[in-house]
């Protein structure tokens, strides 16, 4: 199969799935066109389930281990057992990956609640679906590395971290996207979101990063955020590169008045953000600080740490 190169890795990835492509379906690799839950299963009709989204550079597995490890931390905190271990799911991914001939790839590894009555009880399902999917990244357009985007803040609020606590990667992403559709409504392709309090807490598929005074700012977990892990691997690579890293919360006008704001993400990686709500960010132009992070990430995923 032909691979990915970057001038096709910033496509789309086709709306249907590739005739060929193989899912992993509960221990077995199954024709995309086969791999089908059942209008019964909970995750389809509750969102209850938990997921991952996850990277693979030149047939490695970025952060793998620490990806799995969320997971199963996602379903411990809604009760949800997953029939596989850490380790049986890290070769169930690696064996999707090869037998796609996919060396540069996101993966989208899901666990439902599996098939049971009508009903939210969630303990009469007898066994959860897990599937994993490998197919062509999907990234910003070039041009917005290269220039920057533009986002939108969402009259959506995130959701209470007393009510869903948004540390769990769920299937259940109706808050998110209510605030995407406000952002596609205003003409861009991401929206910032606002926590109960009025505090910044993250766009709907990404987390959010500013420079001010030469420092690099994100909200706090207890901001209403998920902790990302391209989050944590830019606060390291920050770190290591001697820049003042602070998790502080902030609200709109520290992020209307920072001299550089970037996003975060498993897709996005690390994409400049030049300005939001019509107002422009810094220069108007991707700062030098992200641009820098951007080259440090890249470097970093050359080698696809799995752990």
């Amino acid at each position: 199969m032909t691979q990915p190169t970057p001038a096709t890795a910033h496509n789309q990835a086709p709306n249907q799935p590739t005739p060929d492509r193989l899912v992993w379906f509960d221990g077995d690799l199954v024709p995309a066109d086969r791999a089908k839950v059942s209008v019964f299963d909970h995750g389809l009709l509750y969102g209850d389930g938990v997921f991952e989204g996850i990277r693979a550079y030149n047939g490695k597995v970025l952060k793998l281990v620490t990806h799995l490890q969320r997971l199963f931390a996602s379903a411990r905190r809604i009760e949800l057992t997953i029939p596989y271990t850490v380790d049986q799911l890290a070769d169930a991914t690696r064996a999707t990956l090869e037998a796609n001939g996919l060396a540069d790839a996101y993966i989208r590894l899901c666990v439902t609640r599996g098939v049971g009555k009508l009903g939210i009880n969630p303990f009469l399902c007898d066994n959860p679906t897990t599937f994993i999917i490998t197919d062509l990244v999907r990234l910003y357009p070039q041009e917005m590395y290269d220039h920057g985007l533009k986002i939108v803040t969402a009259k959506t609020v995130r959701n209470h971290p007393n009510a869903l606590d948004p540390r769990i990667k769920s299937m259940n992403y109706l808050n998110n996207i209510l605030a995407k559709i406000e952002g596609i409504k205003a003409g861009c392709i991401e929206t910032l979101m606002l926590n109960h309090e009025g505090k910044v807490a993250e766009c709907t598929g990404d987390n959010i990063f500013i420079v001010s005074d030469g420092e690099l700012l994100t909200p706090p977990l207890h901001a209403g955020v998920l902790e990302g892990i391209t989050r944590n691997l830019v606060l390291g690579l920050a770190r290591d590169a001697g820049v003042t890293v602070r998790e502080a919360d902030m609200v709109l006008d520290d992020v209307y008045n920072a001299d550089e704001c970037f996003l975060t993400g498993t897709a996005a990686e690390v994409i400049p953000v030049i300005g939001i709500d019509q107002k422009t960010v810094g220069t108007g132009k991707p700062g030098p600080l992200t641009q820098q992070l951007l080259e440090a990430f890249h470097r970093l995923v050359a080698d696809a740490p799995e752990d």
